[in-house]
């Protein structure tokens, strides 16, 4: 899925594009409401967040457009801390509202519910991937995993079909401030094929790791 973030902050930008990129989604950036407007129409975005005091057309602005002409979801974020403000947005037509300052973290998980991708079950053959409850199952049986091997199942199942080197599974799922050794992604993906099989994840020799088109 794509997601549009416009703010006039590029380090709110940089931040929140890294956290949504992890989650596996594409992201497009705008600095004000005319390029925000430009680019929902060009790059066919399923979820618009929207910072509400931007230069040239504000937040509370491009969200009336944008669902002047379609159904697509619009998240606004602001500074702005009187009801009436959150009473306004969503009176235009926004689906969430969420004040500053917040965790990126609450915001995906708000942007995951909007676009109704909390609850997913992705299966590979025997295999099913619980993605709201982190656990994976083989033939209907728990496989127990821990914490960094089921980021790392989400992370491969996040990037089906693409090759990903380890320096980006560092990246993804150990996060952008983690400075250990890339052999830690080798080891936890044989503790990892040790319970969903050997065939799942595909070794590319000096290149990375993948999984490919699930059965979902």
């Amino acid at each position: 899925m794509r997601i549009l973030i416009a703010d006039d902050e590029p380090d709110m930008l940089r931040i929140l594009t890294a956290y949504f990129q992890k989650e596996g989604y594409e992201v497009c950036t705008a600095v004000n409401g005319e390029e925000a407007l430009l680019l929902f129409y060009q790059e066919k975005i399923d979820l618009a967040i929207l910072d509400w005091m931007m230069p040239k057309r504000s937040g509370i602005e491009v969200c009336r457009e944008i669902k002047a002409r379609s159904d697509k979801k619009v998240l606004i974020l602001t500074a702005k801390s009187e009801e009436e403000d959150e009473l306004r947005a969503l009176h235009i037509g926004a689906d969430e509202f969420i004040r500053k300052p917040f965790h990126p973290k609450i915001l995906v998980l708000r942007a995951k519910k909007l676009l109704g991708d909390e609850k997913r079950q992705i299966f590979f053959g025997t295999i099913r991937i619980d993605m709201e409850g982190s656990k994976i199952y083989k033939d209907g049986k728990d496989l127990q995993v821990t914490k960094t091997e089921f980021e790392l199942m989400s992370c491969f199942v996040r990037h089906k079909g693409q090759i990903l080197s380890r320096h980006q599974l560092l990246d993804l799922v150990w996060g952008l401030d983690y400075f250990g050794d890339e052999r830690t992604v080798d080891t936890h993906v044989r503790r990892l094929r040790e319970k969903v099989g050997e065939d799942l994840i595909k070794t590319h020799r000096g290149m990375g790791y993948s999984v490919e088109a699930s059965d979902e």
